[in-house]
């Protein structure tokens, strides 16, 4: 049975970690303060949360550059036509107004952790009794010979938020006629694990509407990927003969990457491009390594709060932690802020703390109406985020049942994006 979320479903409490408690008395003085650095799905959620539940007692500074978010979740379906840009942007205006959090859009450039302090961009500091680090992912550029930043207006990686996904798509509606779009996934661990091959998917329906002849290839640097069954066979049901994976078995890895002359040296041959998407190997975003809670190129963390283990007076939310079996995701982020805020709020004004618990659903469209999923609970272990229980969609799944789960995507979206910004 496939389950539908609606907006009251999903902010009323299916997902939330937390429920609002009578907040103690607090000793006079002045108000805890609460600094969130990132504001996508993690931060954001983390920023409304405690602000919500402390009813005010703990002061909140929400420190995001962008002063308009586009999640990178669902932007695929903007590359496909089935959404407009404008429908996955979204303002702060609700956090700022609704629940009193003090958005600051300037860039965090260092944390000071002995002082309990925030460096910011045009030379102001922000003071924390408690930071919550959600900075999503930062490139490896080196990961790839020959890519480089300078290569974004020729192969945009379009994996972090921004309007990268606006030249892609702009890139793939003038492909020459018969023309070849090549892919490059990153390898693990990276955001959105299904993310590169529904961003294929999305591609071939684009290019079936309007470029019938032309052909997509995947570069994979991995042996195997994210629900690779049930795209594999959507690819052969409603994009026969246009989808190209090749495996690094196959290819022997990446040599070079020419973005001046669009090709893509392997071992085994040099693909030309006439349209591509390079996304590069990722790390922690680079305001947790100049914190000190990385340790290699993500954040370990405490499994029953999200704190660093490197500092417990610091939260690492999303795909910058190193969350276990959780999967780098706007779900995840969203549900690991849920457990934080309440673990932060208790710290600060005495409330009750819950036992922690997450959950995680990815939505794919393979094609109109196709959707497909892969999700799992978790609850907190003495040393990791251990799986409860896990669903995936079926490869015999009706055509109702797939339409189904795209629309539960909908209901999905519109909740998450509710429960963020509102």
């Amino acid at each position: 049975m496939v389950t539908k979320f609606s907006r009251r479903q999903f902010t009323g409490g299916i997902l939330a970690g937390t429920t609002a408690l009578a907040m103690p008395s607090l000793a006079f003085g002045a108000r805890p303060r609460v600094a969130v650095i990132g504001g996508g799905a993690g931060g954001a959620t983390a920023a409304k949360y405690i602000a919500k539940d402390s009813k005010g007692a703990i002061d909140v500074t929400l420190i995001e550059a962008s002063k308009r978010y586009y999640t990178c979740f669902y932007s695929n379906l903007y590359l496909g036509g089935f959404r407009s840009y404008a429908s996955i942007g979204h303002n702060y205006y609700g956090l700022s107004v609704n629940r009193g959090v003090n958005v600051v859009h300037e860039w965090a450039n260092s944390v000071d952790t002995a002082a309990k302090v925030v460096n910011l961009g045009h030379g102001g500091q922000v003071k924390y009794d408690r930071l919550v680090l959600s900075p999503g992912i930062s490139l490896k550029y080196d990961s790839l010979p020959g890519y480089s930043p300078e290569m974004h207006s020729r192969m945009p990686h379009a994996w972090t938020s921004g309007t990268q996904v606006q030249l892609l798509r702009s890139k793939v509606l003038n492909m020459k006629k018969g023309g070849t779009f090549v892919m490059v996934p990153p390898p693990n661990p990276y955001r959105c694990p299904p993310g590169p091959y529904e961003r294929v998917s999305m591609i071939a329906h684009l290019l079936k509407e309007r470029n019938p002849t032309a052909k997509i290839i995947i570069l994979d640097p991995k042996p195997k990927f994210s629900k690779q069954g049930l795209f594999m066979a959507g690819w052969e049901k409603h994009y026969p003969g246009m989808i190209d994976w090749i495996d690094p078995d196959t290819h022997g890895g990446i040599k070079s990457i020419n973005a001046t002359s669009m090709e893509i040296e392997t071992d085994l041959d040099t693909f030309k491009a006439d349209a591509a998407s390079v996304v590069p190997a990722q790390h922690a975003g680079s305001i947790a390594m100049a914190a000190g809670v990385t340790d290699g190129d993500w954040c370990p963390i405490n499994p029953a709060n999200m704190t660093a283990k490197a500092d417990p007076n610091i939260y690492v939310l999303g795909d910058a932690s190193v969350a276990s079996s959780m999967p780098k995701s706007g779900f995840s982020a969203n549900s690991q802020a849920k457990v934080a805020a309440n673990h932060i709020r208790g710290e600060l004004t005495g409330s009750r703390v819950y036992e922690a618990r997450y959950a995680n659903t990815c939505w794919s469209l393979v094609a109109t109406d196709d959707g497909i999923k892969v999700g799992a609970n978790y609850s907190a272990g003495p040393e990791k985020i251990d799986v409860v229980s896990k669903f995936v969609s079926q490869g015999d799944e009706s055509a109702d049942v797939r339409k189904a789960t795209y629309q539960e995507s909908i209901g999905w979206y519109e909740g998450i994006t509710t429960d963020m910004f509102s």
